[in-house]
């Protein structure tokens, strides 16, 4: 993973992220539900505590937390993070959140009930080696038998037909219509593919284009699947958009007891 780029690409979005959703509060109400009925699948009724690793603004985050859950995010991108942190506040509800790469997360081992990786922010990370890294990172802040949820893309047909392009979304703004889209250029290894992310936010009658660019690895479900039983989780199950009501395919996996 290209540290500054990914970065950059997150604190440049940061203002704008709510745009790819027609309505974000809606949104966050809906995969609070979703994800929260995971939590307790698994974890029983709580409340728990979680660590959301790719907090992002906090769609995830701040959900869990209006649930009553104790939350706490970290981003790679400051800018995301704070944003978080603010939105959180300014619907009555309290998120700490700090920038922290989820390749060394900077929290005590054992500290959460839960570990989120959402949003198919797993995909940045662009090697094994960077993949082991941060998945070890994730369950070494795990207590035993905590659960790991990871929301990635569909690549398993993706890497096949490899698309070009990912259909826009359309928000309502004061102003007018946002418009979000993207653009994808495979690598020669048919597994990567360079990302063209495309708003076009309207400001008195004109439009303001605003593009930025990173890169992800169309990660498949086996490749997944290997990657977090090599990191020492137990229990790995996916959970399909048709199974569990959420946008994008689910991993939950549970953090091996260590030996005594």
């Amino acid at each position: 993973m290209s540290e500054p780029s990914v970065r950059d690409f997150y604190d440049d979005l940061a203002p704008d992220y709510h745009l790819m959703f027609r309505d974000w509060d809606a949104s966050m109400a809906y995969q609070a539900e979703v994800l929260g009925g995971l939590l307790r699948q698994s974890l029983g009724a709580g409340p728990h505590s979680v660590l959301d690793c790719s907090c992002g603004i906090g769609t995830q985050a701040i959900g869990l937390a209006l649930a009553g859950h104790q939350v706490i995010g970290s981003d790679l991108s400051p800018v995301a993070a704070a944003r978080a942190a603010t939105e959180a506040a300014a619907r009555g509800s309290r998120l700490p959140a700090a920038a922290a790469d989820m390749r060394q997360l900077p929290f005590k081992e054992t500290s959460f009930d839960v570990v989120l990786c959402a949003d198919n922010s797993l995909p940045h990370l662009l090697s094994g080696k960077d993949l082991r890294a941060a998945l070890l990172g994730m369950r070494r802040v795990l207590r035993d038998d905590g659960l790991l949820v990871i929301t990635v893309r569909a690549y398993d047909e993706t890497r096949q037909t490899r698309p070009t392009a990912a259909p826009p979304q359309v928000t309502e703004t004061r102003d007018g219509q946002a418009i979000t889209f993207q653009l994808w250029h495979w690598h020669e290894d048919g597994e990567r593919y360079d990302l063209e992310h495309f708003q076009l936010i309207p400001s008195e009658n004109t439009w303001h284009v605003r593009v930025r660019r990173s890169t992800s690895w169309a990660l498949t479900t086996p490749q997944v699947t290997e990657f977090v039983a090599e990191a020492g989780f137990t229990n790995i199950t996916w959970h399909s958009p048709a199974s569990s009501g959420y946008y994008q395919p689910v991993l939950t996996a549970q953090r091996a007891p260590s030996a005594r």
